[in-house]
């Protein structure tokens, strides 16, 4: 099993170093320890995106050396998010754990999948907020539009998974909203799958109503089948996925991830009646 660097806070003589993804260090937790961190993607069969989403959760824990930081998935991969609830209850004393979806809508992996993982586990357990929207996130896609030399003239469709769930894409929307902000220039939505327009009409419509060239913003995680189809959406030309494999992740995602898992496990450690405190390194 491809495994990520896992760290916990400092327990005396229980190790640390590298465990599988979706497993815990072994070892005694003291009373007050913080939440474990579950970062869940939704899972794909491209390697490129496996090792992309593996080096992001590498990545948030190295941000944050003093947390125990783990990996699972909601579908396509291994192992699925109740299995490495179990894991953790086994090896950390029923610690508690946020789970903190690397998916970028609130979608129904969100609002369902993930909820009743949380309902049904032996800990406690709390789900926070999808990665977006969020207006660091829309820094990144300005960033990749630009690698792409975005043009004065270009049209942007922001180019989304799509979902059935109707707040979704709003969120996805909303993202649109914030990138035209940072762009300064209108940003439409065309949705891959799911909802409505779907990219390819999104992309003729932006084609008709100006003369420059229509580029896509591919508003994806990382590489993989949705990626693809993005690819060959008609636009002129296709940015990349948030993350990219082989480069280091972006740290506004990373950063997302943990300002995610701190609003959350604060509140835990609260109602607990446990101190807190949590500081990334920069």
């Amino acid at each position: 099993m491809i495994g990520v660097p896992v760290r916990t806070a400092p327990m005396g003589t229980a190790p640390m170093g590298t465990a599988p993804i979706g497993t815990a260090p072994v070892g005694a937790v003291p009373s007050g320890a913080a939440p474990a961190l579950l970062a869940t993607s939704h899972g794909t069969s491209d390697p490129a995106g496996q090792r992309a989403v593996l080096a992001l959760v590498a990545a948030v824990a190295a941000a944050a050396p003093e947390l125990t930081v783990l990996g699972g998935y909601v579908d396509v991969q291994s192992p699925d998010v109740p299995t490495c609830l179990t894991g953790i209850t086994a090896e950390t004393a029923g610690r508690p754990v946020v789970i903190v979806p690397l998916l970028l809508s609130a979608g129904y992996h969100v609002r369902v999948d993930l909820a009743e993982a949380a309902a049904e586990a032996s800990q406690p357990v709390r789900v926070t907020g999808a990665l977006g929207p969020d207006p660091r996130l829309a820094r990144i896609l300005a960033d990749r539009l630009q690698e792409i030399g975005l043009r004065p003239d270009d049209t942007v469709v922001l180019a989304a998974a799509g979902s059935t769930d109707a707040n979704a894409v709003a969120d996805c929307h909303s993202t649109a909203g914030q990138l035209a902000t940072v762009l300064g220039r209108p940003v439409t939505v065309g949705f891959i799958s799911a909802a409505e327009p779907r990219l390819a009409d999104a992309v003729l419509a932006a084609r008709a109503g100006a003369p420059g060239r229509v580029v896509a913003a591919s508003y994806l995680l990382a590489p993989g089948y949705f990626a693809g189809l993005a690819d060959g959406c008609g636009a002129d030309v296709v940015s990349r996925p948030l993350l990219v494999d082989g480069e280091e992740p972006p740290r506004q995602l990373v950063d997302v991830v943990l300002d995610l898992y701190a609003s959350t496990a604060r509140l835990e450690q609260a109602l607990a009646g446990l101190p807190w405190s949590f500081s990334p390194r920069p």
